[in-house]
């Protein structure tokens, strides 16, 4: 049985206190942190893999079920405007379509040749990378996209949160923090789904830094559509070039980015 589904440590939780339930669910999830520690030579590899073919027009999959999905859709969707990519670049499938990132679709992730049918509606090619989000190991769905996309010469990584799994045994990059029991029995959305969510943040993050995607630790590209972002963007440009905050915000709205402004001042310089 995978250590994702074995026995919570703890029992009769519905007889705790919250503040028991708070302070036993936190210190469960404190855990997490040293299990992806554990996992960052595993996570380097498939990082350099990624950004070797992004920097030759190669793209990122993440595929998906249940809150594996989610979370791949999550971070895809957050890299456009943070770093100003195309959407293109970063792609998040779920199993059941785009309708179950908010209600469980029955049965989608059973089928082993959907995420592959799926895939090739973005013309996947050979540059492509595609990372299989499954925190048993074993989801069908997943299962049968990375191992299509392996036989086509497309490089494949995972993200599993248990040993000697098989989803790991079929990628060329797998990634397995061990997560151990969950709080309440076999709830992967807890401990297991943190530390997705954690794996990914350092994948996606090290993927555009490596990019080019940030200056110094700024989001230089960032897509401006509010006004937070705008404000930060300006007070980014006041920080560069020393100036005042009404002139970096005209250099921001003539300019439309950070970057574009803070590059055509030094140009001129």
């Amino acid at each position: 049985m995978n250590t994702t589904e074995s026995p919570s440590s703890y029992n009769h939780l519905e007889q705790m206190s919250v503040h028991d339930l708070l302070i036993n669910i936190n210190k469960e999830d404190q855990t997490v942190a040293t299990s992806v520690a554990n996992a960052i030579p595993q996570i380097e590899l498939l990082v350099n893999a990624i950004v070797d073919r992004m920097l030759k027009g190669g793209r990122l999959f993440y595929i998906g079920a249940g809150t594996s999905g989610r979370l791949g859709v999550v971070d895809a969707s957050e890299i456009p405007p943070t770093y100003g990519v195309d959407h293109g670049n970063v792609i998040g499938l779920i199993a059941g379509g785009d309708a179950a990132i908010r209600k469980a679709v029955e049965n989608a992730e059973d089928d082993t040749k959907q995420a592959w049918v799926d895939l090739k509606k973005y013309s996947i090619h050979e540059l492509d990378v595609v990372i299989g989000i499954a925190a048993s190991g074993r989801t069908p769905y997943v299962i049968g996209g990375v191992q299509k996309a392996r036989e086509m010469g497309i490089a494949t990584g995972c993200i599993v949160c248990n040993e000697n799994t098989e989803l790991a045994k079929l990628v060329d990059f797998p990634i397995a923090v061990v997560t151990g029991a969950e709080f309440v029995t076999g709830s992967t959305r807890m401990k297991a789904g943190t530390a997705q969510k954690l794996v990914l943040n350092m994948i996606s993050t090290s993927v555009m830094v490596k990019m080019g995607k940030i200056k110094g630790n700024k989001m230089v590209d960032m897509q401006l559509s509010n006004q937070k972002l705008v404000d930060r963007g300006t007070r980014m440009i006041m920080d560069e070039l020393k100036i005042d905050y009404n002139d970096a915000h005209q250099l921001l709205k003539k300019y439309g980015s950070v970057r574009k402004a803070v590059d055509s001042i030094k140009l001129h310089a």
